[in-house]
């Protein structure tokens, strides 16, 4: 009976809290897609369109595709998606591989200086590139990688945070199942790579979506290292879209919808495996 009075006497109150949490989160959506619509629609608009002053509608009278083909002619924008996809397939590889190795020797190996292993790799996540991109470059440089795919890759091909990710995955796997393998025979790689590894799947496409949508969508280090057009990326080749002499904002909306649909695909083909790895394990030390 009292239940039911405190449920007639609170109802109001309660609906009231979830129709604010569907408002607010209505509001948080429109904020986040409202500039990816924008660019959409910009992208099909035609050319007798306006996209700015008080005559603009947000949907396309006329949608045409006409704006992607424009781009093609612009720039060779295939062969910098090709670019790009390099870089971010192997920083996805080389993140996943890298990262479980060197995560699962913090989690489970026992040696000297491990704690201040992954202090460095927690100082690493705290450092913004920007303070040693100088460093980076001379480095890169110093090994003849300037101008060249590898040394666009060899900064990210392992981050910190892809090490955290997989340390936390394999901390949170219980050890009996690594221990019953042990006692038949198995040596650490094995039980890496035949027991841990296939255990953590979901955190490795985490690592593997983060990976790919930084390396895919970089522009500042790329822009530094790569010289020769033939060998910009993405991101870098999509500037010359927007000229001295042309500035075509449909063209630009086309442009950078063709490099935002990549990572669209990624996302959406991976999610299932991406927010099960999000939610694996609980974070300890």
């Amino acid at each position: 009976m009292n239940r039911t009075t405190n449920r007639r006497r609170h109802g109001s109150g309660w609906y009231g809290g979830i129709a604010l949490r569907y408002v607010l989160l209505v509001a948080m959506a429109v904020i986040t897609i409202g500039p990816f619509l924008w660019q959409l629609f910009t992208a099909l608009k035609g050319t007798g369109e306006p996209i700015y002053g008080p005559d603009t509608t947000l949907l396309p009278a006329e949608p045409t595709l006409a704006n992607f083909g424009r781009v093609t002619e612009v720039i060779p924008v295939w062969r910098y998606a090709g670019n790009s996809l390099i870089v971010a397939t192997a920083s996805v590889l080389t993140n996943c591989l890298l990262g479980a190795m060197a995560g699962y020797a913090l989690a489970r190996m026992r040696f000297r200086g491990r704690g201040a292993v992954f202090a460095a790799v927690l100082a690493s996540l705290i450092v913004p590139f920007e303070v040693i991109m100088v460093n980076v470059f001379l480095t890169v440089r110093s090994l003849g990688l300037v101008d060249t795919l590898l040394g666009v890759l060899l900064p990210g091909a392992v981050s910190g945070l892809s090490i955290l990710v997989m340390r936390t995955a394999f901390l949170a796997l219980p050890r009996e199942v690594e221990e019953a393998a042990a006692m038949d025979g198995a040596g650490e790689w094995t039980r890496f790579w035949r027991v841990a590894l296939p255990s953590v799947r979901g955190s490795l496409a985490v690592v593997g979506v983060f990976s790919f949508l930084f390396a895919w969508d970089d522009f500042l280090w790329p822009l530094i290292v790569l010289k020769d057009p033939d060998n910009f990326t993405l991101t870098v080749g999509l500037q010359y879209l927007s000229g001295t002499f042309t500035n075509d904002q449909r063209v630009v909306a086309a442009g950078t919808m063709i490099a935002v649909l990549p990572l669209l695909a990624v996302f959406f083909g991976l999610q299932r495996m991406f927010f099960r790895g999000v939610g694996e394990g609980g974070v300890k030390g």
